[in-house]
């Protein structure tokens, strides 16, 4: 056995994170972890690779008790992490960050770049990755990024590799080799564990699985005996549908309108529109330009030609100023980065596109109660308004990036890739919240990569390739005509930006 931890435990002040941690490890296992957001998973992995250090219980690696102080010492003994956020530097290329902190020198002991960038380019090479060696890691896409940070990994060598949501950000092509990299590793007896919230995953690379429910380990079981009702049972302690079942509402009135769109270099000649009381979902691969688009409509690109209508009148959107001005939000693919002022308090968050102040000095009542409403209408768990928004679940901390344009008064909501590194339980309430501003005529585009959520909750979709709509689909439409559209040979580019 690899590793082994027995009644982990992690507070952080009086939030207790972890009460209950209990895992072990083989080499030559892929040992699955699952739960909701909030349920330990992150605390037990950042324990286990010298991020954290644990409050209480037992950790053993190789049969001897341990306890990292920083993950240098974890990787001293042969444990990385492969996170889900990209802790690359940006202005460092492929190669630098592949080694670095374990710079290749040559006989002066000075670095030698070349022989990083070939060693970098052999990797790369060996794995088929659509990356180059020289490429500076700020111009990747967050799939891109992923695949470096894999790189870095595999790179250092390792007896126990851990990865968070490998596959969060990458296309279907790229998350088969990121599996095969994972079989490879079992192979050659490395252990591997791996977190993720996509269930199609689970079968494909995992031989068993450990649950944590509210800071504990609720079960472990082989992935072979362990049916999908039972896991997500013990995820969530209740029953789930396997499907979000939405009932369609009759569209409205036009609410957005965007004609011949045309943002270089990833978006040509766009053409759609979205109406109130709809979900309109938009699939494509990697790089088919879904993210652009949404950036330009918002206004944080300037297209080139083209025009954007909103509610029937034909506006000019130069940037998000004037984009918030009529009605238009955007929910953004990372919001850890774009999204959220995770050092700031959730009220800070919920209002600072709407800050109420009067003649220059914050109103604190009134974003008390904007606050409070949000809370409530949203669902959303936390302890109060004044805690930190960084300090909250994947799903929760989604919600309060909507709240902020629910608030606000938005109409018009661009979600992309709205479910991304969520839970299925948090998933559902995401969905739920998309439904209800539905309902009240808000008028929906969503993006994302997970072809069963579009069919699921869109009432149409509009598929994406190289920068063009490819096609429009019914809602109750199949995967297999969506990838019909979407498909093309990759020119093997798709992951720079």
């Amino acid at each position: 056995m690899l590793l082994e931890l027995k009644g982990v435990q992690k507070r952080f002040g009086g939030v207790v994170a972890l009460r209950g941690g209990d895992l072990s490890v083989d080499a030559g296992e892929v040992h699955l972890v699952m739960g909701e957001n909030g349920a330990g998973k992150s605390t037990m992995m950042k324990i286990i690779a010298g991020l954290y250090q644990r409050d209480g219980g037992e950790m053993k690696w190789r049969g001897q008790t341990v306890n990292f102080a920083n993950p240098v010492e974890a990787a001293h003994v042969g444990i990385a992490m492969v996170h889900q956020e990209s802790l690359l530097a940006p202005h460092l290329t492929v190669a630098e960050n592949i080694f670095l902190g374990r710079e290749v020198a040559n006989r002066l002991g000075l670095i030698d770049r070349g022989a990083m960038v070939e060693k970098a380019r052999r990797l790369i090479e060996e794995h088929h990755f659509p990356l180059q060696a020289e490429w500076k890691v700020e111009r990747l896409s967050p799939a891109g990024k992923q695949l470096v940070e894999i790189c870095r990994a595999i790179q250092h060598g390792t007896s126990l590799l851990i990865f968070d949501e490998p596959t969060s950000s990458l296309s279907e092509a790229e998350t088969h080799e990121v599996f095969k990299i994972v079989r490879t590793l079992r192979d050659r007896g490395t252990g591997v564990i791996y977190i993720t919230h996509r269930m199609d995953e689970l079968r494909s690379v995992g031989d068993r699985v450990t649950i944590l429910r509210d800071g504990e380990t609720v079960h472990t079981e082989s992935l072979a005996t362990l049916s999908t009702a039972s896991m997500i049972r013990y995820m969530v302690g209740r029953e789930v549908a396997a499907l979000y079942e939405r009932e369609p509402v009759k569209p409205g009135p036009e609410l957005l309108r965007v004609h011949n769109l045309t943002s270089p270099p990833a978006v040509k000649d766009v053409t759609l529109s979205v109406r109130a009381g709809e979900i309109v979902g938009m699939a494509g691969l990697v790089g088919a330009g879904r993210t652009e688009l949404c950036r330009a409509i918002f206004g944080l690109d300037h297209p080139s030609a083209g025009q954007i209508w909103v509610d029937g009148k034909q506006v000019s959107i130069r940037g998000p100023r004037d984009a918030v001005r009529h009605g238009v939000a955007l929910i953004p693919e990372d919001r850890q980065k774009t999204g959220l002022a995770r050092e700031l308090p959730i009220s800070w968050n919920v209002t600072m596109a709407d800050i109420p102040a009067q003649y220059g000095v914050l109103r604190h009542t009134t974003e008390r109660d904007v606050t409070a409403k949000a809370i409530e209408r949203l669902r959303i768990r936390c302890d109060s308004g004044a805690q930190k928004a960084g300090r909250l679940s994947g799903g929760n901390q989604q919600k309060v990036v909507i709240s902020k344009w629910v608030s606000r008064g938005a109409r018009v909501f661009l979600f992309d890739e709205p479910t991304r590194g969520i839970d299925i339980g948090a998933k559902v309430e995401v969905f739920e919240v998309m439904d209800e501003l539905a309902r009240q005529g808000a008028a929906i585009l969503m993006v994302s990569s997970e072809l069963p959520e579009l069919l699921q909750v869109a009432d149409r979709i509009l598929v994406m390739r190289q920068g063009r709509l490819a096609g429009e689909l019914p809602g109750r439409t199949t995967q297999e005509e969506i990838m019909r559209l979407a498909t093309l040979p990759s020119s093997g580019t798709e992951l720079e930006q």
